[in-house]
């Protein structure tokens, strides 16, 4: 298999992504991703009504800077008219790709009938995408999940195709599965028999042996990684770990980049999930030092501890 494969007119440089991710994939997520060699990281979920309306938080979710290779902006609504909107304003952000949400769990997502309650509604879910892909020159895609409770996905997929849509990702799990269990590639495989656009597998590659067996099973395109990515945004370019000495380089520019972006006091609190991933992932991390350092109270203190720790493993 190609390293490289396209989205409508979009090449994409690799066939390992990272998921839009709530809280989680920020521009500083997003660059750190990139630096480190992702070719496709997207933004966290954008709602479209309150995206249009020029929420400040919510148009900061959907920012662009520079080190990107692809800017993918992933919407979540349920009118066609804000859809069609955040994919306009979307194009106008310079995104490359407009994705569109129709996997995600949360109940405050499906309860408002956004997200993967859309795939209990396909007649509906097929009109935002028609919606979405009439506002914008750019290609639209939609990440979905096998379905609701049962199998929709290669219906929604279909027509997802026939409103225009340019590839679809498919988490291997339904909506009532939330997390639990393991996903399914067996049943994207389907997905993947019923269109012509690429089809992306998600939902449980962490390594290198998991991506084959979920690219085998699937049949997909490409994979797509979400929770795999936490405190490893090197990820999409190696399945090897680097270096101890690289890690933290990472974790550093990671760090400065959050504060840049958020100013000091919310860029802390923003980046503690990440540095304790980072801590927790280190093979002489553990919950003892991830609790120590995400106490800590100024961004000095946590460059200091973080370069303590990683001394002291070195002087080991």
């Amino acid at each position: 298999m190609s390293s490289e494969f396209s989205i409508a007119s979009v090449p994409i440089s690799g066939r390992v992504l990272i998921a839009p991710m709530t809280g989680v994939s920020d521009l500083p997520f997003r660059r750190a991703a990139s630096r480190c060699g992702a070719p496709y990281v997207a933004t966290e979920m954008v709602a479209c009504d309150a995206f249009a309306r020029g929420r400040p938080d919510v148009v900061r979710r959907a920012a662009v800077g520079e080190g990107l290779p692809l800017m993918v902006i992933q919407l979540v609504g349920r009118d066609a008219e804000w859809i069609a909107k955040g994919a306009a304003l979307a194009e106008q952000a310079g995104a490359d790709i407009v994705d569109i949400n129709m996997g995600c769990p949360a109940k405050e997502v499906a309860g408002a009938l956004s997200g993967s309650a859309l795939m209990r509604d396909l007649d509906h879910a097929e009109r935002l995408i028609a919606a979405a892909v009439g506002a914008t020159r750019k290609p639209v895609t939609v990440k979905m999940r096998l379905g609701w409770d049962s199998l929709a996905a290669p219906e929604l997929a279909l027509r997802a195709e026939r409103a225009g849509a340019a590839a679809v990702t498919v988490h291997g799990r339904t909506r009532q599965q939330f997390y639990k269990g393991r996903a399914d590639w067996c049943a994207i495989a389907h997905v993947k028999r019923a269109v012509r656009i690429p089809v992306i597998v998600n939902g449980d590659v962490v390594d290198a042996a998991s991506a084959r067996e979920a690219l085998a099973q699937s049949g997909a395109d490409a994979i797509m990684i979400g929770r795999g990515a936490y405190g490893r945004p090197w990820i999409a370019n190696t399945w090897n770990e680097p270096p101890l000495e690289t890690r933290l380089a990472i974790a550093l520019d990671h760090f400065a980049d959050t504060l840049a972006f958020y100013g000091d006091a919310l860029g802390l609190r923003v980046f503690r999930k990440h540095l304790g991933w980072y801590v927790e992932k280190a093979p002489f991390g553990g919950r003892e030092a991830k609790s120590r350092l995400c106490r800590l109270a100024s961004p000095r203190e946590v460059e200091d501890a973080l370069m303590s720790l990683w001394s002291l493993r070195k002087a080991a």
